[in-house]
């Protein structure tokens, strides 16, 4: 999917759990921040196209390590460990990123390094993700009047 409907599913989960998480404040933005960082193996991706992560993407392929529970969970596990603050806002976005990419054709290998992949109909960039983003751009906004009504 796009980066853009990557932003509009984190801040979708994240408008869902805000009111039962007590560090407000940084919730949110590393929410938003996580469900783009699967994509920094790519230099077409909104984060990935820096140069600072060149060198994760010439030894990561696209869509396999990053775009794995597998990563997802020991990453968790370690900010759990080290930053509980921010464990439950990384995994959420992180997984709703990953959820959001096995709808699409291109799909993920969830259990890396397992050879399983998890694919979808949906075409990144194509009329259904268009679909997706548009009502969740409406969906985010109930959810946020929401929150502050």
């Amino acid at each position: 999917m796009m980066y853009k409907t990557h932003l509009a599913i984190g801040a979708f989960l994240a408008f869902l759990f805000l009111p039962s998480v007590n560090y407000k404040l940084l919730f949110l933005p590393v929410v938003l921040i996580c469900s783009l960082l699967p994509d920094i193996d790519s230099t077409q991706s909104y984060l990935g196209k820096y140069w600072v992560f060149r060198p994760l993407q010439w030894t990561i392929k696209h869509r396999e390590f990053l775009h794995s529970l597998t990563f997802c969970i020991i990453i968790t596990a370690v900010f759990a460990f080290y930053f509980p603050i921010i464990a439950f806002s990384f995994f959420l976005g992180y997984w709703g990123h990953l959820m959001a990419d096995a709808i699409t054709i291109e799909g993920i290998r969830p259990f890396w390094p397992g050879k399983e992949r998890i694919e979808g109909k949906i075409k990144t960039g194509g009329k259904i993700e268009k679909i997706i983003f548009y009502t969740l751009i409406i969906v985010d906004l109930f959810l946020l009047i929401k929150i502050f009504v």
